[in-house]
């Protein structure tokens, strides 16, 4: 583990599930203490708090201010629909990949992606208690990403399918920025790729025009602090291993 991975595990492991709302936090906590949380209560997310997280995040910056995105927020009913709708799909048969042109990620994925991956993957099952040989049992936790892993409220990202590469880094500043402000509020959060999966099924589901299509999804709510799965702090690379530092003097 790096320097800098150690140092988020240790400053933030018990702060990122245990903020109440109304406590102060600064930038730089938000950003260590945000994690990705997979075992929710059933506390519900009221609207208006809702509304605050996002008010915020809608001053995410993008390039010429394009704005490129949608959110589709749903809760009670509306959210069951949602999962109901997956699940009708997952049973037929014709469940595949509906990610299309805009996959996940590519396949077969090189170094030092794959390390990372694997590496992030065996730490979330080790907290599970789920050996790698026990594919069932990660497969049935992993289908949890279709009830937004009991979050009271899920949220779509949707973007002009027409738009280029730098509209799609532009939408995850956005992400980012939700997922920031909802820490901040003590609203935990997981971003969701798994709903990409799902695309074709979702454009149904909300009627979306052509141009349009689900980027990914976000499940919103309050983290389950008794769940080992919440614990999960995964590796960061070092600094010096993603950063060039060129043309300074040597300290």
């Amino acid at each position: 583990m790096s320097a800098t991975a150690s140092h988020r595990s240790r400053e933030t492991e018990e702060r990122a599930t245990t903020r109440r709302p109304g406590e102060v936090v600064g930038v730089s906590e938000a950003i260590l203490g945000r994690t990705s949380i997979r075992a929710f209560t059933s506390q519900p997310l009221e609207a208006g708090l809702l509304r605050q997280i996002l008010d915020v995040a809608r001053y995410a910056p993008s390039g010429s201010n394009m704005q490129p995105w949608r959110m589709i927020a749903v809760a009670g009913e509306a959210r069951d629909r949602v999962v109901d709708a997956v699940r009708d799909r997952q049973a037929g048969e014709d469940a595949g990949d509906e990610a299309g042109d805009h996959p996940i990620r590519p396949s077969p994925i090189w170094e030092p992606y794959r390390t990372r991956r694997f590496k992030v993957a065996e730490d979330m099952y080790g907290k599970l208690g789920i050996p790698r040989s026990d594919k069932p049992a990660r497969l049935r936790f992993l289908a949890g990403n279709a009830e937004f892993f009991g979050a009271p409220v899920g949220l779509f990202f949707v973007i002009d399918r027409n738009l280029g590469h730098s509209q799609w880094a532009h939408l995850g500043m956005l992400m980012q920025t939700v997922a920031l402000a909802a820490y901040e509020r003590g609203v935990a959060s997981c971003m969701q790729e798994f709903w990409a999966s799902t695309r074709q099924t979702l454009a149904r589901h909300f009627d979306l025009p052509p141009h349009e299509m689900i980027y990914c999804g976000m499940a919103l709510g309050f983290a389950d602090e008794t769940a080992p799965v919440n614990t999960l702090r995964s590796d960061r690379a070092s600094l010096d291993e993603i950063c060039e530092f060129r043309g300074f003097i040597p300290e």
